[in-house]
């Protein structure tokens, strides 16, 4: 028998139901399942969710607290938080049309549902704010990263979008304040090879071998102390910014990973971002043939010395 296909459900707040497949086993209830499975909720939590109509069954109907387990179904179920910290920053609209979003976003904003955040996200925010259902982020940023992200509106022209970032046929340019070093010959394009490291998974290192992380590094302006750096990547590897000014011994103003990784912040400290901003993006639309060009209006703060 043919499993239905996934279901086309409503918006919960600016939150798209996540579908859950139900393998055979031990379990008697619903309940029980969600409980063992996604212990992160309570099951005082998921039995709250199920009175008030938010796990669905294959069909799309709201399943009782004393619902039976079904294997080989698909369950859905609203991702909601019910004490989520609020971030006090807030993005803005940079370009809008049929086919696309780009919006401006601010540091310590996650661009997508992740761990403790789902509301404080750019992606509820903006799908909230615009009432399109269908957003999709065609790359992404860090959370500590402020800058553009682009969103494609049409699911069937999604992949072409992404296309050009996974092609890299996108000009991206960053902004970071970081350490002067003088004895730098810039501008420079700094070529090495990053992996993870196997003893800190969110640190990348550099390692021997054949480079496959490049960026063009150049100054706009420098003190004595900092400078304004304007990178440009030609490669998209992860934290490569991060990592790669960290190993030139130019770590990014603000930033707890690198060159040593601190522990995460309960609240973070709202008055010493990282200082790193995605300036601009620039390519030629798969779609229209046009050229795109787009930049953010923010601007990293330099800091002036006593």
């Amino acid at each position: 028998m043919t499993r239905p296909g996934k279901l086309a459900l409503p918006l919960l707040d600016g939150v798209a139901a996540s579908a859950l497949h139900c393998p055979p086993g031990p379990w008697t209830s619903v309940i029980d399942f969600l409980a063992e499975r996604l212990p992160r909720v309570e099951r005082v939590d998921w039995l709250a969710r199920m009175e008030r109509g938010e796990v669905l069954s294959e069909e799309g109907q709201a399943l009782a607290p004393n619902a039976p387990y079904r294997a080989n179904q698909r369950l859905y179920y609203y991702r909601l938080l019910a004490a989520e910290p609020v971030i006090p920053f807030e993005e803005s609209i940079v370009f809008q049309d049929d086919l696309l979003l780009i919006a401006d976003k601010p540091h310590f904003l996650p661009v997508t549902p992740k761990g403790r955040y789902v509301q404080q996200t750019l992606l509820t925010r903006l799908v909230k704010r615009t009432g399109i259902a269908t957003l999709s982020p065609i790359h992404r940023i860090d959370r500590e990263t402020a800058g553009l992200v682009a969103f494609a509106i049409r699911p069937e022209t999604r992949d072409a979008y992404q296309a050009l970032f996974r092609d890299r046929a996108v000009a991206k340019a960053y902004e970071a304040i970081a350490p002067w070093r003088p004895d730098l010959q810039l501008p420079m394009l700094y070529r090495s090879r990053l992996e993870e490291r196997e003893d800190a998974f969110m640190q990348m290192h550099q390692v021997p071998g054949e480079p496959n992380a490049e960026t063009h590094i150049s100054v706009i302006e420098h003190d004595a102390q900092v400078a304004r750096y304007l990178l440009a990547p030609l490669s998209g590897r992860k934290h490569q910014l991060r990592a790669q000014m960290s190993a030139l011994g130019l770590p990014i103003l603000g930033d707890r990973i690198y060159p040593t990784l601190l522990p995460e912040e309960t609240t973070p400290d709202y008055r010493a971002p990282l200082q790193l901003l995605a300036r601009t993006l620039a390519f030629t639309d798969p779609i229209t043939g046009s050229r795109r060009h787009f930049e953010s209006s923010q601007r990293l703060v330099f800091p002036t010395s006593d």
